[in-house]
């Protein structure tokens, strides 16, 4: 509770302060990025879903969590399930009760939902000095911008303006509103190694990352899009038969 308090009492000061009030009230302009899948035809970029994949299990799994996801879900972007049991064994879940009755520790299986880092919520923001990390199955369906502002709060942190007075235990963000986030930056040149050796910047790292919570978010996406497709040249071609028809029909009336 004390804890609680604490975070929104935080957030009220943030808000109610001149610098925060006019932060807070300042639309965001997100940089201009675009992804493989965007628009009608966009699908996703399997190779950067995976780097993204390692990016969430080496980085942000230690606080956040994805737990509408399961382990064997990662099939759908071209893991194989020899990958997919060595993403899950990395990750140690409770289950139980064993016959006698207790819980117990194991390696997670492909069947398993991604475990949660903290036991509960109030665990969580005790180890996060009162801040609650977002769980970040559905986070890009959540945030305006969707994919672009993940990677913009991923590559925003900045040293605070001159004249700004920053919360204790915050850090300036140019792209979260208020600017003042309770996240740390993390995300360092090189600091996965990624299987395709693929350079792993931050904005490489940002963008991959983006990518795997967008697919996250919406696996069904590309289907999705297939079927509106296919309807569109339903009924493309049901009206170009039904106009033939109807000249047909009408071609012998005498005007």
């Amino acid at each position: 509770m004390r804890h609680t308090l604490k975070a929104a009492a935080l957030a009220v000061a943030v808000l109610l302060s001149p610098a925060g009030a006019r932060a807070a009230g300042e639309a965001i302009h997100l940089p201009d990025i675009r992804f493989s899948f965007d628009g009608l035809f966009g699908t996703f970029d399997r190779a950067s879903a995976q780097r993204g994949a390692q990016v969430y299990k080496e980085v942000c799994s230690s606080c956040h969590a994805l737990h509408l996801l399961s382990y064997r879900n990662l099939r759908d972007i071209g893991l194989s399930e020899a990958d997919v049991v060595r993403f899950a064994a990395a990750f140690t879940v409770t289950d139980g009760p064993n016959d006698e009755g207790a819980m117990y520790e194991r390696p997670a299986r492909p069947s398993d939902r991604f475990r949660r880092p903290y036991p509960n919520d109030n665990a969580a923001r005790a180890a996060n000095n009162g801040a609650l990390p977002p769980d970040l199955s559905v986070m890009t369906k959540a945030r305006v911008g969707g994919a672009a502002y993940i990677h913009a709060l991923l590559t925003g942190y900045r040293d605070p303006p001159a004249g700004m007075t920053m919360m204790e235990g915050m850090n300036y963000n140019a792209y979260f509103p208020g600017h003042q986030i309770a996240m740390p930056n993390v995300l360092n040149p090189d600091q996965v190694s990624y299987a395709d050796h693929t350079p792993a910047t931050v904005d490489q790292m940002a963008r991959d990352t983006a990518t795997f919570l967008a697919w996250a978010a919406e696996p069904e996406m590309e289907q999705r899009k297939a079927m509106g497709v296919r309807m569109i040249l339903f009924l493309t071609i049901l009206a170009g038969l039904t106009y033939a028809v109807k000249r047909k029909v009408w071609s012998n009336l005498k005007h």
